[in-house]
């Protein structure tokens, strides 16, 4: 390189001579013709590729210092830009330092850029109807991208935010294929149960969460279906959490609970790139309750017997009369449980296209076994496109994306994590010798033979959305989002008469099936103007724009009895006894107007209005229509004067917002006189029943919100930290009021004038340890304490929430009784007599109060990458109490916790005749005696990925990692898994995942 450049070199001082001479001789000539002969001898090309040092990076600016030329790189990372020999290139892509380079006389060049976290601050976020500056936000949102998603081997979009959001709490519900999540954002806000779920938004189009399910057809998960596992999580770019009013408000009725914003991956410009990610994995029930031996159940039972003075064992008592070996000690949880669920998971994509159109073409496939014996399976199969195009002037955009998922979904309708916890250790072989299932005489209930009952749910949903805008003026944009979403639910469970004991004698004629069909299709438009301009040293944002929402629902579930054959039983029409359970069709309609006022002075002092006109087809005339609104600040005192040049604190912002959201989540037409099918004939005719009260007063909840925050960087942010308080407050509670059984009506939806109160602390620390060319390591914390008060109540003490709820308390409180020890002369367990009357009673007695909701929690992420070796983990952890186990009576034919051995730690065994230490039992369960502490630390994700070192310039890239959940567990905890809430339902499982990642 130095040989050509020396010749390059002399050439142009001979050149130069000669025109030195040339312009002496003709002057005027050579004025003429000077810059255009240099321009032709200077201007050269230059190539190359931009990457991470192990991915290219597309979309990065390339830009040639002092001048207007830029290019940008594609998909592959790769750019060309034409330069003179003596330019600067500079390098610049959001989220990464700047790289600045000379030419040199080079024809290619390779670039590697670095991560910073200062100029993550940069990065626009989604808001929802807008998008911000992270550095110039007034509202309170969280978010993880694709990079935090792809590391998890979960199916669930919820899954994949544990431990990673402050202020978000989200618990697996159930173990089992297909299983939900349950989720809070900063609390609870109603007194519903199923008035706390946020507002889920895919691509600009609200996705509704209401459950699918039924009670007849759910399966072995706790909870009722959930539409949410439709959401394929490799499909997603990012997830935003709003939180707060300021960000909120804007959703109006439907914010109360927070907003989460989904959006799906986009197509980048570029030549066309395909990517093949296969993985297979491995789960495993992660933990479980250490239980007696059968010496230790039969000598608790054998106590139990002469505690109660029997000498002779009755003839039911087969674990102990010797009708079961007492050498046999199976341990039902490994036989039940304990079988490890096959995972596989298939993922390919195909995008690129020009600078104007760009396109995304995947697909996924998954399938998943269970840890239950028998042969189960779970399949979902997705497609997602998409779609970008702009026009040659710019004017003109439209997206377009669409997501369809189909799952199908074969599970047993019984879970067998209750009975392998109580089973007797030395209970019979499940099969006999010729492979059939064992009821060794007819003597116990083989527990196989719930697997006989069986859980089937085929789902098909569709999500598309469409976005046209044009820009009329360079500051005045008119925007349109078309939205359009369409499901199908067709669920049912089996009961055959094969699941009972043989010695019932019961055949196919007392079979059932019962069947859940649910379709739910929903439509949105929603229209909106956006103008931006410069008032003096600030810049001013308008935002207006109306939404117009129909969503129907159609129900139809279904039972039947009696079949002339067990094969005939997934038929309906086969039965002979047919029954309706439900069968109806439900509209609701939503309208709204919403507008948007931001104002930013000199990057320094920022102003955000927003509000929302909603109406809601859900309430009643005069009641229909309701305002909501928030208006938020924020000061970015770093770039004052005084903070400018600063070389420690690097990014410093206080903001505050406050505001009113509601919450309209209540169903369809509870405050009208409605009448449904009461199933039965009479003289021919099937009549109708009343099923609500009118209730002309049935309002909106609404939500008082109210945070301040202070987001400090030091040191270039490699240390920043955000620190909030909030103090939400929601009144009107709408909840069913119960009614006297002689009204014919159980309950009536009404508001009642209760408030309730979530207040709390939320840190979020992001730190960058060590960053070197080859090495870097940056650390990301996050923890929320939450506090959940009843402010006021009025008549509490005279309504029927009279038990339930305390003044001053947190909703979910337990009023239980007192333990305090135990007899000293009988040792069976004793209680508080609160009020002094001689006997224990539930309503006077039970005056002591726990409260079973999470006291504080959070996570900590570590991320290291060396060269082409990628690091991450995540440690979830959560500070609260929990009941411990309670199987049954001990000395009853149950088995037990393996410390309940130790007899002098527990009141006198019984097999079931002592009736005092069977009520002292029961009441210890409902005791402060029986709440344990249930905090735990948890490895909640591991990844380790390794790039094979492949040339810069190749378009093949191979990835090899390895992933795991759940994967180690720290706690005091005695009943199995603290995470989760469900007892006797299989629990979250560990999971160990290896896949490769092709890309070319």
């Amino acid at each position: 390189m130095k040989i050509i450049s020396l010749n390059k070199g002399l050439g142009t001082l001979w050149y130069s001579l000669i025109f030195s001479i040339y312009l002496f001789s003709f002057p005027i000539l050579a004025n003429k013709t000077l810059g255009h002969k240099q321009s032709i001898r200077q201007q050269i090309q230059i190539s190359g590729t931009v990457t991470d040092g192990t991915n290219p990076l597309p979309g990065v600016t390339v830009a040639v210092k002092g001048q207007q030329k830029t290019a940008v790189s594609d998909f592959d990372g790769k750019f060309t830009i034409t330069v003179s020999s003596n330019d600067i290139l500079i390098f610049t892509y959001i989220g990464f330092n700047t790289v600045t380079v000379p030419v040199d006389g080079r024809s290619v060049i390779n670039i590697r850029m670095q991560e910073d976290a200062t100029a993550l601050q940069e990065v626009k976020i989604n808001a929802g109807y807008y998008s911000v500056k992270e550095s110039e936000r007034t509202g309170s949102i969280g978010g993880i991208t694709a990079k935090n998603i792809e590391k998890q081997p979960v199916t669930n979009v919820l899954a994949t935010m544990q431990g990673r959001i402050a202020g978000v709490s989200i618990v697996q519900d159930s173990g089992s294929p297909g299983g939900a999540f349950s989720i809070k954002i900063r609390g609870t806000n109603s007194l519903r149960a199923d008035g706390n779920q946020p507002l889920y938004i895919i691509d600009d189009v609200p996705y509704s969460s209401e459950t699918i399910g039924s009670i007849a057809t759910s399966g072995t998960a706790p909870t009722l279906t959930s539409p949410l596992n439709s959401i394929n999580p490799q499909d997603i770019e990012s997830i935003e959490v709003l939180k707060d009013a300021d960000a909120t408000a804007i959703y109006g009725s439907r914010g109360a609970n927070g907003v989460v914003l989904i959006t799906t991956k986009k197509g980048k410009a570029g030549e066309t790139r395909f990517s093949i990610n296969s993985s297979s994995s491995f789960g495993t029930v992660a933990e479980t309750p250490k239980l007696m031996n059968t010496k230790q159940y039969l000598a608790m039972r054998q106590l139990a017997f002469e505690n109660d003075g029997v000498s002779t064992y009755p003839s039911y008592a087969h674990d102990v009369n010797g009708t079961w070996s007492p050498e046999r000690n199976t341990d039902w949880q490994k036989k039940l449980i304990g079988g490890t669920a096959k995972i596989y998971n298939l993922q390919a994509s195909a995008s690129g296209g020009s600078a104007r159109t760009q396109y995304l073409l995947s697909g996924n496939y998954r399938t998943e076994t269970t840890v239950f014996p028998g042969d189960f399976k779970y399949t979902k199969g997705s497609a997602h496109f998409s779609m970008n195009h702009t026009s040659e002037d710019e004017r003109f955009k439209m997206t377009f994306s669409g997501n369809y998922t189909s799952q199908n979904n074969s599970q047993p309708a019984i879970d067998l994590t209750a009975v392998s916890r109580t089973l007797a250790p030395n209970a019979p072989e499940l099969y006999d010798e010729n492979g059939n299932l064992n009821w060794e005489n007819g003597t116990w209930n083989n527990p196989l033979a719930g697997l006989e009952s069986e859980f089937e749910s085929r789902i098909n949903d569709l999500v598309a959305n469409a976005v046209l805008s044009y820009r009329f003026l360079p500051n005045l944009e008119f925007k349109t989002s078309f939205g359009f979403t369409d499901l199908h639910n067709n669920e049912s469970r089996t009961q055959p008469s094969t699941m009972y004991n043989p010695a019932y004698g019961l055949g196919s004629e007392f079979s059932a099936l019962s069947s859940n069909f649910t379709n739910r299709n929903s439509w949105i438009v929603e229209p909106q103007l956006n103008y931006n301009t410069t008032i003096g040293k600030g810049k001013f944002a308008v935002l207006l724009g109306s939404t117009l929402q129909n969503q129907r629902t159609e129900r139809l579930f279904q039972n039947g009895f009696g079949f002339a054959s067990n094969r005939l039983i997934h038929d309906l029409a086969s039965a002979s006894i047919k029954t309706v359970d439900l069968s109806d069709v439900t509209i609701y309609k939503y309208q709204a107007l919403f507008a948007r006022l931001n104002y930013n002075w000199d990057t320094r002092y920022i102003l955000n209005i927003t509000g929302r006109r909603d109406g809601s087809s859900r309430f009643g005339a005069g009641k229909q229509f309701a305002t909501f609104g928030a208006v938020g600040g924020a000061w970015l005192f770093s770039n004052e004067a005084l903070f400018k040049d600063s070389t420690v604190l690097s990014f410093g912002k206080l903001r505050s917002s406050y505001g009113i959201t509601g919450n309209d989540q209540i169903g369809d037409y509870q405050f009208l006189d409605t009448y449904a099918s009461s199933g039965n004939n009479y003289q021919g005719t099937i009549g109708l029943q009343p099923v609500r009260l009118f209730n002309p007063e049935f309002g909106w909840e609404s939500n008082k919100k109210f945070e301040v925050a202070l987001e400090t960087g030091f040191l270039e942010d490699r240390i920043f930290l955000t620190s909030a308080y909030y103090l939400n407050r929601s009144s009107n509670q709408l909840v069913g009021i119960p009614l006297p059984g002689t009204t014919g009506y159980s309950s009536l939806y009404a508001n009642l004038d209760a408030t309730l109160e979530n207040s709390g602390l939320e840190f979020t620390l992001r730190t960058v340890n060590f960053t070197r060319e080859h090495f870097e390591w940056t650390t990301n914390f996050n923890i929320s304490i939450n506090r959940n008060k009843l402010i006021s109540f009025p008549g509490l003490e005279s309504s029927t929430y009279a038990n339930t709820y305390v003044v001053g308390q947190p909703i979910n409180i337990i009023k239980l009784y007192h333990y305090i020890g135990m007899n000293p002369t009988t040792a069976v367990y004793q209680f508080e007599d609160v009020n002094g009357d001689g006997t224990i009673s539930s309503i006077a007695d039970r005056q002591t109060l726990a409260d079973l909701s999470p006291r504080y929690f959070g996570g900590l992420e570590n991320q290291f990458q060396y060269k082409g070796v990628q690091l991450n983990f995540l440690f979830q952890f959560v500070k609260q109490e929990a009941f411990g186990a309670l199987h049954g009576v001990p000395g009853t034919g149950v088995n037990q916790l393996a410390s309940v051995s130790d007899s002098a730690a527990q009141q006198p065994y019984t097999a079931g005749s002592n009736g005092a230490i069977i009520n002292a039992y029961y009441r210890y369960g409902l005791s402060d005696g029986a709440v344990q502490d249930a905090s735990y630390i948890r490895l909640k994700n591991i990844s380790l990925t390794y790039d094979l070192p492949f040339k810069v310039g190749d378009r093949l890239r191979c990835q090899l990692y390895w992933q795991g959940q759940n994967l180690l567990t720290f706690t005091n905890y005695t009943n199995g898994d603290p995470e989760f809430k469900f007892g006797g339902y299989l629990p979250p499982l560990k999971v160990n995942a290896v896949g490769v990642k092709l890309t070319f």
